[in-house]
């Protein structure tokens, strides 16, 4: 027998007990025991009949409720059980919340304790309005991105789709009285990170647990930070063998795009943007790991995440966003489509951790990836060295090309045509001659 969620031992009385009781009341109720010590074992009481008599007005005047307290007997020795319900409203004890987390006591503090508020009253963090925000300060372009996704996706009426701006914030449940909800600055303004710390992807390519080789940085809007981030996964952080069936291409990469865009959309839609932290993306030579500051929903266990489960998004209002737009399903079945797109392409299953203010999910690259990218087995290359040879041969053709045209040219967003020409021209490949406008580019392996 142990303590747990639901159950607490005391020998003997003491006011401070009553944060164990208010933590209770927080979390999902559970009964105090005096008279019992650590191992459960009852050692009975002096003062049983008193505190029989005191504790219903001690609790009903410092912490505002009314428990059941009961009097027992085990083996001849009297103890004390208060019973506690969870409370559908907030509960202080001097001024301070407390929370039952396991068999431990939490007092809550600062992003913790917002997040505890809030849904006592029915909200979200998500939902909590933002003054001195305005519709004209959100991204147009993202808004016109999101219409017609939304449209091409039929998950919006055309009535919804066709208000100006204003309403289709209002239409999508974005605004509390004349405020702008939480929600729509990470989804629609340009810089969400000024108004919340840490909402930003962090990306790095590691050669060892510690050995940072390089980094980037993804910010703007949350639509914007998925299409960022799968961009410079594919084309700069993750080799791809490359294969031929007849004519055709096909690129193979160690983690399946199904699975790592499902993972990216995870953390991105439901992380916990009270925490100040970003969510970080890890590249090793031999897997990718995403962490993401969060918390399961109250009661739910790493099972019952990788098992059949309802869909219970950490923020609402961005997931119906997203959903509207195409980008997600609201079916609870994310994790299981990582597993599904990894088994479907012969690739590992990737593990999941859950830890004190995070979660982890790591991509293990399969045997046969590693061996095919170790130096000198076969014709197998990467995806940023065919990238940057599609870019040289446009080049020998069109010296005068854009960049935009040679975005469009490769599929490729003008991001990462211009890393790609940065590296080029780092490694001394290329050159650009004259103006930015009426320049050309000149490629030095065919002037020796």
């Amino acid at each position: 027998m142990s303590e747990d969620q639901h159950t607490e031992w005391k020998a003997s009385w003491r006011d401070e007990h009553l944060k164990w009781l208010c933590a209770f009341a927080n979390a999902q109720g559970g009964a105090l025991e005096i008279g019992r010590n650590d191992k459960g074992q009852a050692v009975g009481l002096d003062n049983a009949e008193q505190l029989i008599e005191e504790l219903p007005n001690k609790l009903r005047n410092l912490l505002g409720m009314v428990p059941d307290v009961n009097l027992l007997e085990e083996n001849g020795l009297p103890y004390v059980q208060i019973v506690v319900e969870p409370y559908p409203v907030p509960i202080s004890y001097r001024g301070k919340y407390y929370y039952r987390s396991g068999s431990t006591m939490q007092a809550l503090t600062g992003a913790a304790l917002d997040r505890f508020l809030l849904g006592k009253t029915g909200k979200r963090w998500d939902a909590a309005p933002v003054p001195g925000v305005r519709v004209d300060d959100l991204n147009a372009e993202s808004l016109t991105r999101f219409r017609n996704q939304a449209t091409s996706r039929n998950r919006l009426g055309r009535e919804v789709l066709e208000e100006d701006n204003p309403g289709l914030i209002e239409k999508l449940r974005l605004t509390e009285g004349q405020y702008l909800k939480r929600a729509a600055i990470l989804l629609f303004h340009p810089d969400p990170e000024r108004f919340f710390t840490g909402a930003a992807v962090r990306i790095g390519y590691f050669e060892g647990k510690i050995d940072l080789r390089y980094q980037d940085e993804v910010c703007g809007d949350l639509f914007a930070q998925v299409r960022n981030t799968m961009d410079l996964l594919l084309t700069k952080y993750l080799k791809a063998i490359i294969s031929y069936e007849g004519i055709q291409r096909l690129e193979t990469y160690p983690v399946p795009e199904g699975a790592l865009r499902e993972a990216v959309l995870n953390a991105i839609v439901h992380r916990d943007y009270a925490m100040a932290a970003h969510i970080q993306i890890r590249v090793y030579p031999d897997r990718l790991q995403i962490w993401n500051p969060g918390a399961l929903p109250e009661g739910w266990t790493l099972e019952k995440l990788l098992g059949s489960h309802p869909s219970r998004p950490f923020n609402p209002d961005v997931a119906n966003a997203f959903f509207r737009a195409g980008e997600i399903e609201t079916w609870g079945r994310g994790i299981q489509r990582i597993f599904d797109a990894c088994r479907e392409a012969d690739t590992p299953d990737p593990g999941i951790r859950v830890e004190t203010g995070g979660f982890w999910i790591n991509f293990p690259f399969s045997q046969a990836y590693r061996d095919s990218m170790a130096p000198g087995n076969g014709p197998s290359g990467t995806s940023e060295a065919t990238t940057q040879e599609r870019i040289l041969a446009l080049l020998r053709e069109n010296p005068e090309i854009t960049r935009k045209a040679l975005a469009d040219r490769i599929g490729i967003t003008l991001a990462g045509v211009k890393y790609h020409l940065a590296n080029l021209r780092q490694a001394g490949r290329i050159r650009h001659v004259g103006s930015a406008r009426k320049g050309h580019w000149e490629v030095m392996d065919d002037t020796h």
